[in-house]
């Protein structure tokens, strides 16, 4: 079979998997939680609860601020013991509803039994509502808010859905595990997000090195139409969203376009889950499978967590933190952040907890450039990283905006391949947010 992938740029790291032979596990739901009102991209949401509030599973705790924005719910049952700032994983200070844990209640109307339910039932605006109301956001790591994504401006038009289970980034198995054990849930969540956008194509993209997860949900898809499930080339930055459209019809997103200037509407396996619970289900999103590993780590583990669990329950689950590991990473290697609180809390978009040596993490002392040209030829997005390196440190904002920096994925495909080890991601990470402020910055004038 040849896979299909990207046609420009990409590096072929090793995925060190160790954990993809693991089943998902659900975790013990922990004594005390402190939820994030800023786990969706956009603005935070605001607090609907205060101290001394009874909460339950479910119950909405935070609602929506501004038009990019999402609800948060609890996702345990107990008393709210604090509404204030707190460290989250990055160590922003950021708004959090702390709970202490009493018993397991659920809101009513929440169907908890594991019974699949296929008859989809509604309008589409109807399913719209039912996702935007359970807070579902992208759980691939953009946790960009569904409701949004699948509500398209009037003037472009969905052809495609495309439904990522590449899950490129190395040692992240999280959504393995779910297209595994889940297969039919996760097809049910694409034919409703299909029915909402109104299109007719279906496309399930799926890494060649996850084969066991591809043959489930081909399994899943065969009582429909409408549905193609490809094989993709392991190969990343495969799973980011240009990346995909380009392996799976050919089209391109114009630069500084969105997805939809393509037809397509892409979403991650983890959120189709997500949405067959809130449609079928009527459960918010209150919990997530997270990938907990490292070669540091004796067992690996796929937990089911709820959202707000302490990083460092999580932690103490797996025997807690190796002696060896000298950095937490939440992510995969190539796109996470470096954890600077180990007791800040799981969010919507948390899919893995990595834990790296000293020999994994240390860098080598940076050279001079060799005009080798090898981080061009590794760039996703045909840009030029050794020279917005150069304008970067030098500053030069407008050429910074003319050679395209705000088209950067901030996939780290240029700083892996550099053979003088210099740091290419964080010069051109820092100096696109300088260049986007500038731009957003005109647009209000």
């Amino acid at each position: 079979m040849k896979y299909k992938t990207f046609k420009m740029g990409g590096v072929h790291p090793d995925d060190h998997k160790i954990s993809r032979d693991v089943a998902i596990e659900r975790f013990p739901i922990p004594g005390k939680v402190a939820i994030s009102m800023a786990q969706h991209l956009g603005a935070p949401a605001t607090p609907c609860v205060e101290k001394g509030d009874k909460v339950v599973v479910g119950q909405v705790i935070g609602t929506p601020t501004g038009f990019v924005s999402g609800f948060v719910h609890s996702s345990v049952s107990g008393t709210v013991t604090a509404v204030e700032p707190r460290a989250d994983i990055v160590g922003n200070m950021v708004m959090h509803v702390c709970i202490d844990v009493e018993g397991d209640d659920y809101q009513e109307g929440i169907f908890t039994s594991d019974r699949i339910e296929r008859e989809i039932k509604g309008s589409p605006e109807e399913l719209l509502e039912k996702i935007k109301n359970a807070g579902v956001v992208g759980m691939g790591g953009a946790t960009f808010p569904t409701h949004i994504k699948l509500a398209p401006p009037k003037d472009k038009k969905a052809e495609y859905l495309i439904i990522n289970g590449a899950e490129c980034e190395p040692y992240v198995t999280a959504d393995d595990r779910l297209m595994r054990e889940h297969p039919h849930e996760i097809v049910l969540g694409a034919r409703i997000m299909a029915r909402v956008l109104r299109v007719e194509s279906i496309i399930i993209a799926i890494e060649e090195n996850k084969p066991e997860a591809y043959d489930a949900i081909t399994d899943a898809c065969l009582r429909y139409v409408g549905i193609e499930v490809l094989q993709m080339k392991k190969k990343y930055p495969q799973g980011g969203e240009k990346q995909l459209i380009d392996a799976c019809t050919g089209r391109r997103v114009p630069s500084g376009g969105l997805p939809i200037d393509t037809g397509c509407v892409v979403q991650n396996v983890a959120t189709a889950y997500a949405v067959y619970q809130a449609v079928q289900k009527n459960r918010p999103l209150t919990e997530r499978v997270m990938t907990v590993t490292g070669e540091c780590l004796p067992a690996p583990k796929n937990f089911l967590v709820r959202i707000g669990t302490p990083l460092s329950e999580i932690l103490a689950a797996v025997g807690g933190l190796p002696a060896e590991a000298v950095k937490v990473i939440s992510g995969g290697p190539m796109m996470g952040k470096a954890v600077s609180n180990l007791d800040a809390t799981t969010q919507k978009g948390s899919s893995c907890l990595l834990m790296l040596t000293a020999e994994q993490t240390s860098r080598k002392p940076e050279t001079a450039c060799i005009r080798c040209a090898r981080c061009t030829q590794a760039c996703p997005m045909g840009l030029e990283p050794w020279r917005l390196n150069r304008l970067g440190r030098a500053g030069d904002m407008a050429a910074l905006e003319e050679n395209k920096i705000y088209d950067c994925i901030e996939c780290g495909c240029c700083q892996s391949t550099c053979p003088a080890h210099i740091p290419l991601l964080d010069v051109v990470r820092t100096s696109k947010a300088d260049v986007m402020k500038i731009i957003r910055a005109r647009a209000k004038k």
